[in-house]
């Protein structure tokens, strides 16, 4: 599956909450901080960006991915 070129930050972070366990924690400037304790702590930040760039958003679902122990493209279809 490709990577989508129009998914904004914000849509990212509430998706990730949506489906994937993460809570936003505050927002400093134009960064989310999202956070999950499901299986263990992991804290990330998502630039609230108009588009994701294709290198920031794939680094993203990369570390998602690893912490949840699923493969990439299975988040990738969840989005």
């Amino acid at each position: 599956m490709k990577i989508p070129r129009d998914l904004s930050g914000t849509d990212l972070a509430r998706r990730l909450c949506r489906g994937w366990g993460y809570q936003v924690v505050h927002q400093e400037g134009s960064h989310i901080v999202l956070e999950t304790e499901k299986p263990t702590h992991q804290r990330i930040v998502v630039p609230a960006h108009k588009s994701l760039r294709i290198g920031t958003l794939n680094a993203i679902l990369r570390g998602v991915a690893r912490h949840k122990g699923v493969d990439r493209q299975v988040i990738l279809k969840s989005l």
